[in-house]
């Protein structure tokens, strides 16, 4: 990535933007002072020669993602921006308690959906929106899962409107990536500006992978006293096969693929040099479908034959539970704060952003009529890709999506174009704000519960909103300052 880097325009304050830095009237907002004035000392060529450091590293260290679909290489060296994100502690508050209780709330949803299904009895979803989703699993009805946890681990999706609004845009909780990036990040910044840590109290982050593993050994099978975790990948042509060998290597477990596992009597083993080792916990990065060719699509090479049987064994757990897809998809995620409501009986802390169910006919008409200055996007679709951001749009292309959407209306869900906050980024024309959003990663286990940080990831072309690495975004370290 070349930074012909020539000048600040980071004190800019650009109308509808919230810029997380400074105030309208150019003044430096407090949590980011001792930051600004390190950074006013420091002339642009040094930033430059940080950042080309850091690509030369991210690219040695083999810091990638794959971008499908591309003639030009499987492999990209993720866009690492070095100017942090910085969060202020009371802000912080607000993410932490309001992304923990979202993830108590569809955990208890999920419970409910494969069990009494007392919120459609109660007329707050219609039985159809869940039953006749494809990511709703059948085969999990009356399946107790250990611990009543379905979402082990999950990403959540936040947008900053202005300097304590904070609210969701979507939740990722069947196989979340991107935590590998944010630990990442912070490594990086610890080795190329080792100085602002002492002089700043960022909280740590780098005990993710213990928290993760811990939680992981509390919900093994009953009876387990020393249960063996395993992260299962699908190989390493996935797009994110260094964050399932980075993350097995953190904890200290073994990393497998489907051949490496087999099933007998309804018992997970993996084959080692000394024999078979019984596995107790199955941290996977493989989607349902994938993950047992006797259960699910019979022409998986991925999965293990045999594994769900030994699920609903109770024999081994799975981390995600199979199913939580039901939970993320874009036209339930309309009704998540009505679930804190009925299941917690609780007032939402963080706001859904206003959405349009495209099913209904008078949403769908308003929506056709609006497609210009809308947000479009498919229920179960993911990575920035399906989506059409209206105000960005030609005319050709509003055209085309429009008869996607008129083809199958009940596919999509439309949102407002949200002013997304803006931090100082380094990009080709110096110091420049650009759009943000993040990404903190809730565990449960013993407890509910995330590390201070999360994957800031921020839209490197000026003006854009989407923030996605495999859409030209890139990602920022995110600092959360302690009290």
């Amino acid at each position: 990535m070349s930074h012909p880097a020539t000048k600040r325009d980071d004190a800019t304050h650009r109308p509808g933007m919230y810029n997380e830095t400074y105030e309208a009237n150019g003044s430096v907002h407090p949590h980011y002072r001792a930051y600004a004035e390190w950074l006013a000392d420091k002339p642009l060529e040094y930033l430059l020669q940080k950042q080309r450091e850091a690509d030369a590293l991210y690219t040695r260290l083999g810091i990638t993602f794959a971008v499908y679909g591309e003639e030009s290489g499987v492999e990209r060296s993720i866009p690492f921006d070095i100017i942090p994100r910085i969060l202020r502690a009371d802000a912080w508050k607000i993410i932490y308690d309001g992304t923990c209780q979202r993830v108590r709330a569809l955990n208890a949803f999920l419970k409910d959906v494969y069990h009494d299904q007392e919120i459609v009895n109660a007329g707050l979803i219609p039985a159809r929106q869940i039953l006749d989703n494809k990511l709703y699993r059948q085969e999990m009805r009356g399946f107790d899962v250990p611990g009543d946890i379905y979402i082990h681990i999950a990403g959540i999706d936040i947008v900053k409107t202005d300097r304590d609004e904070f609210v969701v845009l979507e939740d990722n909780l069947r196989t979340p990536s991107g935590v590998s990036y944010m630990l990442e990040n912070r490594r990086m910044m610890m080795r190329l500006f080792p100085e602002l840590f002492s002089r700043m109290a960022v909280a740590p982050i780098d005990h993710y992978a213990d928290v993760l593993l811990d939680d992981l050994r509390a919900v093994a099978p009953a009876g387990v006293t020393n249960p063996t975790v395993v992260v299962l990948t699908p190989g390493p042509y996935n797009s994110a096969y260094f964050e399932h060998a980075f993350l097995a290597q953190q904890m200290g477990v073994e990393l497998v693929e489907g051949q490496d596992l087999f099933v007998a009597d309804n018992v997970v083993y993996m084959r080692t040099t000394r024999g078979p080792q019984r596995v107790n916990v199955i941290y996977r990065r493989i989607d349902d479908d994938f993950l047992d060719p006797l259960a699910f699509r019979p022409d998986s090479v991925l999965g293990v034959p045999g594994l769900f049987a030994a699920y609903r064994a109770g024999n081994v757990t799975l981390a995600n539970a199979i199913g939580t897809g039901v939970a993320d998809d874009k036209s339930i995620y309309t009704y998540v704060p009505e679930m804190i409501r009925f299941y917690l009986g609780e007032k939402p802390i963080l706001s859904n952003v206003p959405t349009y169910r495209l099913a209904r006919p008078d949403e769908l008409k308003h929506v056709l009529e609006h497609l210009h200055e809308l947000v479009v996007k498919e229920v179960q679709g993911s990575g920035g890709y399906g989506m059409l951001v209206g105000p960005a749009a030609t005319r050709q292309e509003i055209a085309a999506y429009r008869e996607r959407v008129l083809a199958n209306p009940a596919n999509y869900i439309a949102q407002p174009t949200l002013a997304l906050s803006a931090c100082p980024t380094f990009c080709a024309s110096g110091i420049a704000p650009r759009h943000v959003d993040l990404r903190p990663y809730v565990l449960s286990g013993k407890t509910v519960t995330l590390v201070p940080g999360g994957l800031t990831r921020v839209a490197l072309r000026e003006g854009s909103l989407v923030v996605n690495s495999s859409q030209g975004g890139g990602t920022k370290d995110t600092w959360v300052l302690e009290e």
